[in-house]
């Protein structure tokens, strides 16, 4: 197991979630007499230009990005397997609807699309999320889709179909099992991609707007001062990193667990 990515991913859904309560310093309190304070006893991870903590704003950045990459992951995982497993299931003309419109989505790059659909919103935590899981469910379907194809070939479905077995009790009794795994692996990955697509939206700023914060946009405020403050953009980027690597880690894992469970 990948032991030290799960500690990891542990620790800073701790640290983001609970880490107010022991570490009091206000992330929005600005100081004229701490500007772009390197890290310290006083400042653990240094201060911005404005003389704000960047701990305590990283805690309060990492709520936001963390509820984001895993309710975008979470909601595009489900629409993935409810429109991969049905079309799979079905066949016939609502599996050529299902190609159709994941076709259509492909057909504009993702980020691209993200940001079209952002620049006529205002961005807030729940719109980021709608927004990146309608743009981020079409892996997930075809992976769906292309496992529910031969799981349908299979002879005790085919028994089931005979038997006349309500289609809505094979899907949750004998599909859902089965697709279980590879729901898992997506989900792991959405995460991830989510925080990254948040973190980049949010460093063009058209992400997260203040006062509300998150990991990308404490990113982007450190960018005009890199070279003299390094601290304000270097935390943010090693928490996106250490969370993203961490996911892809544990997908690689329970890949490797499917792909072990079908050569047995």
């Amino acid at each position: 197991m990948p032991k030290v990515s799960i500690f990891i991913l542990v620790f800073v859904f701790i640290i983001s979630f609970f880490g107010s309560n022991f570490y009091s310093v206000d992330a929005y309190m600005l100081d004229s007499n701490a500007i772009l304070v390197p890290p310290s006893w006083e400042h653990l991870l240094g201060t911005d230009r404005l003389g704000r903590d960047i701990f305590a704003r990283l805690i309060e950045g990492g709520k936001v990005s963390l509820i984001i990459g895993v309710g975008s992951a979470f909601i595009a995982s489900i629409i993935g397997l409810i429109l991969g497993s049905t079309a799979g299931y079905f066949r016939g003309n609502i599996d050529k609807g299902f190609v159709v419109l994941v076709d259509l989505f492909l057909t504009f790059p993702t980020f691209f699309l993200l940001l079209a659909l952002v620049s006529y919103v205002n961005a807030s935590a729940l719109v980021l999320i709608v927004i990146i899981s309608t743009t981020g469910w079409m892996t997930t379907a075809r992976l769906i889709r292309s496992e529910s194809f031969e799981i349908t070939s299979k002879p005790y479905i085919k028994i089931l179909n005979i038997a006349k077995v309500s289609k809505l009790k094979i899907l949750f009794k004998y599909y859902a099992p089965l697709l279980a795994p590879i729901y898992f692996v997506s989900f792991t990955f959405g995460v991830g991609g989510a925080i990254l697509a948040e973190s980049g939206l949010s460093f063009l700023g058209l992400g997260i707007v203040a006062p509300q914060m998150s990991w990308g946009t404490i990113l982007s405020s450190g960018k005009d001062v890199v070279e003299i403050a390094w601290w304000v953009s270097f935390f943010p980027g090693l928490m996106i990193f250490l969370v993203t690597f961490s996911l892809i880690n544990i997908s690689n894992y329970l890949q490797h667990l499917t792909n072990k469970k079908e050569i047995q």
